[in-house]
């Protein structure tokens, strides 16, 4: 072979390889028994990787192609790193994070997950896209309309969890709110969903929101649906539930659907969900004790305004102090500041309106015994109330196997057709 033949050779073989590592990859890393899918987009322009196990979308990344078809990827935002080479078609490598090496193996695309509950048309309802406003914040959402709509139609505004989600509420490629959108209207009943500021078609600041700016702009919706509708609720998710109780304390709205809200303080519940995931990532009893009680002091200190208590010379693992460190700063966002201090308890007597609440037993962020206890002692059966414990699911009201927030995405379900049935039963008797 000329020489000038082989060079032209060469160039077709490894412009071959750089080709190939752009578009979408992704594989799974093991961690502590539990499987993690990692994608990556290697756009030419914008490179992010993605963690849907763990809500981790668009995470910026550096990304150097070499000529022997090597890759070297940096994750700077997570102090994680990806070195791999591509090999018959895969790009096979290790995963580096916090000192730990895993292995990773890249395929191209993403695996496409079932969700057998997605909303498909034609639909017997009419949907319009609405915009309104609370303050600076510019809100886009769907109203959904079911066939004869008038003013005597129940409508419900849809108010999502904590995180920047959109009107879907969707996570994992579940659209949860759609799901129950779309059962509502075939049942007779209106709805209102709408991105969270900050996030989809929504704007609003969000650095210094709180629950209480999130339960502004649900009254905002709430309003819009004032001017078509004699009767407006609001079905609330996590937060959404909380939100929905706060308001219905207020007298501002005439019914509420409470999925898995909060009705304990913010501060307990965040112990619960340290405690159970440190529990599932196999740490030991003693030294969650310990971490919790690290975490109890630096909410006294939030509340306060003492400085922040140190994670050193209390025995802790390495790995807790790290967490400790990077959620140290987290927890001193407006947002975690007044979490802490909401306490649905003391406002539950004051709610005179129809509530239906409803808690999956699995549930692993919110925790149903105690919030469903504090429901049942003040306001089963007043006024039509109603509060239920959903068994075997979990916080989504899926069916599921442990709870877990990693278990999401692997089941296929969306929200369990028994708790869509209750909801509706319920609308039914108001």
């Amino acid at each position: 072979m000329k020489k000038h033949s082989l060079i032209a050779f060469l160039l077709i073989v490894f412009g071959s390889f750089a080709f190939a590592q752009t578009g979408t990859w992704s594989g799974e890393i093991e961690v502590q028994s539990m499987r993690l899918t990692i994608v990556f987009h290697l756009n030419e322009e914008a490179p992010t990787m993605d963690v849907p196990d763990q809500a981790g979308i668009g995470i910026p990344i550096q990304v150097e192609r070499k000529e022997d078809g090597m890759l070297s990827i940096t994750i700077a935002a997570i102090g994680a790193s990806y070195n791999g080479q591509l090999r018959d078609g895969q790009i096979v490598g290790t995963f580096s994070q916090m000192g730990a090496s895993l292995p990773l193996t890249l395929s191209p695309g993403v695996r496409k997950l079932n969700r057998p509950q997605k909303p498909m048309p034609p639909f017997p309802y009419t949907q319009e896209e609405v915009t309104f406003t609370n303050g600076d914040a510019v809100l886009k959402g769907t109203l959904t309309l079911p066939k004869g709509c008038s003013n005597q139609t129940l409508a419900l505004v849809m108010v999502s969890g904590s995180g920047l989600q959109n009107r879907d509420s969707e996570l994992f490629e579940h659209k949860p709110f759609e799901v129950i959108a779309d059962a509502l209207a075939r049942a007779g009943y209106a709805t209102l969903r709408y991105d969270d500021r900050g996030c989809g078609e929504s704007i609003g600041d969000v650095a210094n929101a709180t629950t209480d700016d999130f339960k502004a702009d649900a009254l905002a919706a709430i309003e819009l649906l004032r001017g078509r509708f004699a009767k407006v609720g609001v079905i609330g998710h996590s937060e959404g539930g909380t939100i929905a109780m706060m308001l219905a304390a207020e007298g501002k709205v005439d019914f509420i659907v409470s999925l898995a809200g909060m009705v304990v303080s913010g501060e307990e519940t965040l112990l619960w969900q340290t405690a159970i995931a440190l529990s599932a990532a196999g740490v030991e009893q003693n030294d969650i004790d310990k971490y919790a009680q690290l975490l109890r002091e630096t909410y006294s200190a939030l509340r306060s305004g003492a400085p922040m208590p140190s994670a050193e010379g209390r025995e802790l693992p390495i790995m807790l102090k790290q967490s400790y460190s990077g959620l140290s700063r987290q927890l001193q966002t407006p947002y975690i500041k007044r979490l802490i201090t909401i306490d649905m308890r003391p406002l539950l007597d004051k709610i005179s309106c129809p509530v239906l609440a409803l808690n999956g037993t699995k549930d692993q962020q919110v925790e149903p015994e105690s919030n469903l206890k504090a429901l049942q002692d003040t306001l089963d059966g007043k006024n039509g109330s109603k509060v239920m414990a959903m068994e075997g699911l979990n916080h989504l009201f899926q069916h599921c196997s442990t709870g877990l927030v990693t278990e999401y995405r692997t089941l296929e379900e969306t929200f369990a057709p028994e708790a869509l049935e209750i909801i509706i039963n319920w609308l039914n008797s108001l």
